[in-house]
């Protein structure tokens, strides 16, 4: 990818202000197990001595240099294999490769190094496409061998090569006839994801061409065929696209594909991030359910998203949900981030997505997987907390780096809205808010500690609709150092953004504006450090 800037909850009475302060001071614990209590008291929930400031801590990043597209990951013997496109020599230089990381809960990773090299083959460095396990042997180098298609580009001249591993994807060898794909004359011409066709029994290849996404077919990986296009010239530059299909609501018997998609939303009052549509896949064609795009994330820090399933699941299970991550950042700020070591942000946090009838239209829903649940100590929970608008009403404060806040909004409230402040210090915070009139929720981070340094767009406030479901409106917000990810009424919507305090700040607040709030339910919970195993020489970063 290049630049492209174009359970029902308790209810309990109405506390008053003097017995909020009393619950805060007391603590009210989560009905977790025993187990699980006794490991979340021996964590460790605070970055350590002499880490970096703005270090996330169970967010992937590098120890050093430069991560940007994330790499959809595949399962070998009960084991993650993720790349990330890496470089080495940021800022002196350009030219991505694939870093390599393992894991086994998607949640915990292990750094391997890089996978496979740029600027080894003469054409040019390693940037953006997709892995897959050829179990079937189609293109002849084994069954079981890792192949991996990407792009190459140099002088400028973006064309399509195959790698494949032998030794499960740890490293990388080049196809002697490289590239596999020519390029036909386009400036656009990247980002490879490939998929089994198991319906029409073919592999099937989606690629980024300028305004338009291309269809391939292949028996063998190596040699492909064009079937069709997918034009929009009111998106910006396609790139990162994903093509796949699912069960709606679960059912078998009622499926849909997804075509995914990079995109550029200033015409329509977005960033860049990630649009899809649903409908059909005919083995040639791809034909749209509606025209209008629909947008995976709302906020502005949600691009390059890979999906991919879990072949450990039934094959109905497969439909019913996928896993997904996208990289942590936004081209038009990506190189002025106030980190010091590493540079390019992160990626998500992964999440399961699903595609659910939402009023009555397919739409996709993403919440963190469970393994993040793991992370979570004890909790600090309220019901039914009364914020007015005259009195600023205290909360639990987070005491750990990240953190983990589940909230239920009333819709009978007669304020304007409701603004949380987070990471608040000298004046400095980031604000998640839901506007009853207008029923939005919305990220603002205008006044957050870099925001007078970076371009307007950083200051921009990213909202999306949110209707209530049962008379409240859920959040379910997750914290880390330099990132907030909301996910609204158990993800129909969801805004990911990159915010910076002041380093080490904490306070969480919360008010009411032109009248009264409920909240029936107030829940923080302190998130475990998920630390990075580094690979060799960078085992002494964080």
């Amino acid at each position: 990818m290049l630049p492209n800037i174009t359970s029902p909850f308790p209810i309990r009475p109405v506390v008053t202000l003097c017995a909020l302060i009393t619950l805060f001071i007391s603590g009210v614990s989560s009905g977790s197990d025993t187990e699980s209590d006794k490991a979340a008291e021996s964590s460790t929930f605070s970055l350590s001595t002499g880490r970096e400031p703005y270090r996330p801590t169970l967010h992937l990043t590098p120890a050093r240099h430069w991560i940007n597209d994330p790499q959809r990951p595949v399962l070998i013997n009960g084991v993650w294999h993720y790349y990330y496109l890496y470089n080495a020599d940021y800022p002196d230089g350009n030219g991505t490769e694939w870093y390599h990381v393992t894991s086994t809960d998607l949640v915990h990773w292990q750094e391997h190094g890089v996978a496979i090299d740029k600027y080894k083959n003469g054409l040019g460095d390693i940037e953006t496409g997709s892995a897959v396990i050829d179990t079937k042997n189609t293109a002849g180098f084994g069954a079981g061998v890792v192949i991996a298609i990407m792009t190459q580009q140099h002088e400028g001249i973006q064309r399509q090569s195959l790698f494949f591993s032998t030794d499960n994807g740890y490293r990388f060898k080049p196809y002697k006839a490289n590239p596999v794909m020519d390029n036909p004359g386009s400036p656009d011409w990247r980002d490879p994801k490939i998929i089994w066709d198991d319906i029409h029994n073919e592999w099937l290849m989606v690629l980024a061409e300028g305004h338009k996404i291309g269809f391939y077919t292949s028996t063998d990986l190596k040699h492909w065929t064009y079937q069709s296009g997918f034009q929009r010239d009111d998106l910006g530059l396609f790139e990162c696209p994903d093509l796949f299909r699912m069960s709606v609501d679960g059912d078998p018997n009622r499926t849909r594909w997804v075509l995914a998609t990079g995109a550029n939303g200033v015409g329509n009052g977005m960033t860049t991030g990630t649009v899809y549509w649903t409908g059909d896949w005919d083995g040639k064609h791809f034909t749209t359910d509606d025209d209008n795009p629909k947008w995976l994330d709302m906020g502005a820090d949600f691009y390059a998203m890979v999906t991919w399933k879990d072949p450990r699941l039934s094959k109905t299970q497969q439909l019913t949900s996928r896993y997904a991550i996208g990289w942590l950042n936004n081209w038009a700020y990506a190189t002025k981030l106030p980190t010091r070591n590493w540079h390019g942000g992160g990626h998500s946090v992964v999440r399961r997505i699903k595609l659910k009838s939402v009023d009555g239209r397919p739409v996709l829903i993403s919440h963190p997987i469970n393994a993040l649940d793991r992370l979570e100590g004890k909790a600090e929970i309220l019901s039914n907390i009364r914020v007015t608008n005259t009195v600023k009403t205290v909360l639990p404060q987070p005491t750990s780096d990240a953190y983990r806040l589940r909230i239920k909004l009333s819709q009978d409230s007669d304020a304007k809205e409701v603004q949380f402040r987070l990471k608040e210090q000298g004046g400095h915070y980031a604000t998640i808010g839901y506007n009853f009139q207008n029923k939005t929720v919305y990220i603002r981070r205008d006044t957050d500690a870099i925001a007078n340094l970076m371009p307007e767009v950083y200051r921009e406030v990213r909202k999306a609709l949110a209707l209530t479901r049962d008379s409240v409106i859920t959040l379910d917000i997750i914290v880390d150092t330099t990132s907030v990810e909301v996910f609204v009424n158990h993800g129909e919507v969801v805004l990911s953004n990159l915010v910076f305090g002041v380093p080490g700040a904490k306070h969480l607040s919360v008010e009411s504006l032109g009248g009264d709030t409920e909240l029936r339910f107030f829940q923080l919970s302190p998130l475990n450090l998920a630390p990075i195993k580094r690979y060799a020489g960078n085992a002494s970063f964080p």
